[in-house]
């Protein structure tokens, strides 16, 4: 009897822990589950919109839920809602539009923002408006100090170039420097080509030229390599100066909806190769720590020294913070069409002579090009020239072949100008095209007169047939040549219709939407290496987007008529059109 109540009592006890195990159990998957669903809880939800995400997986959301400044499910509300609490906050989009933050692939952004502070010449369209700028400029400069702008396009007047006599008289005790918009060109006045010691006797460099007058007096403009004999003479820009141009520059590019920027300095040819490296140690790295960063920057150094960006990233790695990442080097392989310095295959139809600049030695870049490729980093080299970007890209083709395959990402930035037997190279080489769509604005009038009608129509801008080919593109503006503005760049690239013109220039090359949005966002990240971070709104991915004006997304894709309503910078609203939002 007392085994049966001993053995009765030892399965009951039994039968209890295996039902406490269980119950335990339970609640250890209960508890696990929480915890999992609690790291996932939204401080933020984007909610009553149409969300284009710049991800094939899911292209379009209504909502989608942040955590910490970064995403954590895109979807329909009903997967979003389980993530709220309480303390969550909503952003209630009322129909409107959300797309990625936009990517700003090639911007000068000191230098931009040090040109909002200086004489503005973009949008002159006469001789004498010209001349009447400067007039109201010099007279609030004190007298000996130098008078800097930039922005001016010889073109939208007529085609004239500018010459220091139109402003010598005005401008008596002032030296003078004003770049062309495409910064491969300046206008000096006498006052400043005797600083710089240019008369008749100098010599031309490589890679650059002094224009001159029939008598073979200097006229007081300057093209690429030579513009160092002036620009060594003017006063560097202070770091208090330069710090202020990187927040209103920084501010300008938010309005815009930019979120990020691959920064290529102030490194321009006749540049020193020394300012980047100055605006990185003084401007970027106080800017972060001091928590003054709006916008994330990739930045990108002079090619010349590679070794020193080697040493930086064998210490720090490529990502110094959430804002700063170091990209890569970059050089030059020819100057602009607007300055006859585009490297050319034929001659300049306007000028028989020439067929442009090769502005530097092309030995010396393939070795510096090879050390630095081998070193890991990412080259990027300007090309503007159908005979340019043949160099560069029969450069990376002998580089590729000379290593293990590996992802490198080789950029040409601009390729303006593309043999037709060019155009498939890019995407057989994997190689990234920059390309900036405005430029086509201000170059579709004069490419006819400097090209012919044949060559430009045939060669020039070709965004289409390089997606055709399965090239990447990636989009930006080249700020301050022209100015930051993604919707516009993306409708430029859509329409192709010139300021004065009825018709697209070229409209076998017009883009879609889809592939315009996306060269601004995810093509524009991969073309940096950031793609693990931005370009697109999904899941791990930084909260990076921006509300436009519209609700119509059929009205968007036909017209791009919108404007950015507000910019959220890791889930945080960074700009809002409406001045009663800016403070939140």
């Amino acid at each position: 009897m007392n085994a049966f109540w001993v053995t009765l009592s030892a399965s009951v006890i039994v039968l209890v822990s295996i039902a406490s195990l269980s119950l335990l159990n339970n609640n250890v998957a209960d508890l696990l589950n929480w915890r999992s669903l609690s790291e996932e809880v939204a401080d933020l939800v984007v909610t009553n919109g149409t969300i284009y995400t710049s991800d094939e997986i899911l292209p379009f959301a209504d909502s989608m839920a942040i955590r910490n400044g970064r995403i954590v499910r895109v979807g329909h509300y009903s997967s979003i809602k389980e993530l709220t609490r309480t303390w969550t906050k909503e952003l209630n989009l009322g129909g409107k539009i959300v797309v990625p933050g936009f990517i700003d692939s090639h911007v000068h952004l000191i230098p931009g923002g040090l040109q909002m502070a200086r004489v503005e010449l973009h949008g002159v369209n006469s001789k004498d408006l010209f001349v009447d700028k400067i007039r109201k400029a010099v007279a609030n400069v004190k007298q000996g100090s130098w008078l800097l702008g930039g922005g001016w396009n010889n073109d939208i007047w007529g085609g004239d170039l500018p010459m220091a006599s139109w402003i010598d008289g005005i401008t008596p005790h002032n030296p003078v420097w004003l770049t062309r918009m495409d910064g491969h060109m300046g206008l000096a006045n006498t006052v400043a080509l005797t600083l710089a010691g240019i008369s008749r006797t100098n010599e031309n460099p490589n890679g650059g030229a002094i224009v001159r007058n029939n008598d073979g007096e200097p006229t007081g403009l300057l093209i690429d390599s030579v513009m160092k004999l002036v620009l060594s003479h003017i006063p560097d820009a202070s770091v208090d100066e330069r710090r202020e141009a990187l927040l209103r520059a920084s501010n300008h590019a938010l309005k815009r909806g930019v979120t990020t920027v691959v920064d290529f300095g102030r490194y321009f040819p006749g540049s020193s190769p020394e300012y980047p490296w100055e605006d990185f140690s003084d401007v970027y790295k106080w800017a972060d720590l001091s928590g003054k960063m709006m916008t994330r920057v990739c930045l990108f150094f002079p090619m010349e020294t590679w070794s020193r960006l080697v040493d930086l990233m064998s210490k720090s790695g490529r990502v110094l913070s959430q804002w700063i990442y170091l990209g890569g080097v970059k050089a030059f392989a020819d100057g602009s069409l607007g300055s006859n310095s585009a490297f050319f295959h034929e001659p300049y139809a306007d000028d028989p002579n020439n067929y442009g600049l090769q502005v530097v030695d092309l030995d010396s870049l393939y070795n510096m090009t090879l050390s630095s490729d081998k070193s890991g980093l990412q080259v990027s080299i300007h090309a503007i020239g159908d005979r340019a970007n043949d160099l560069i890209l029969d450069m990376y083709a002998s580089l590729a072949s000379e290593k293990q395959i590996r992802d490198r990402r080789f950029r040409i930035e601009h390729a303006q100008h593309l043999a037709p037997e060019t155009v498939a190279r890019f995407g057989e080489q994997s190689v990234i095209a920059s390309v900036q769509p405005d430029h086509l604005l201000d170059d579709a009038d004069s490419a006819t007169k400097k090209l012919g009608s044949e060559r430009a129509e045939r060669r020039s801008y070709l965004f289409k047939s390089l997606l055709t080919n399965n090239a990447q593109l990636a989009f930006g503006s080249d700020w301050p040549v022209a100015d930051i503005n993604p919707l516009k760049s993306i409708r430029t690239s859509m329409k192709r219709i010139p300021p004065g013109w009825e018709k697209a220039w070229i409209p076998s090359e017009c883009l879609r939407l889809k592939d315009a949005l996306n060269a601004y966002t995810i093509s524009a990240a991969h073309a940096c290496f950031l793609d693990k971070y931005s370009g697109s709104l999904s899941p791990g991915k930084y909260a990076d987007f921006v509300v436009l004006s519209t609700n119509s997304w059929e009205d968007f894709a036909t017209e791009v008529s919108a404007d950015v309503e507000a910019t959220y910078v890791g889930g945080s609203k960074a700009y809002s059109i409406r001045r009663e939002d800016k403070s939140e």
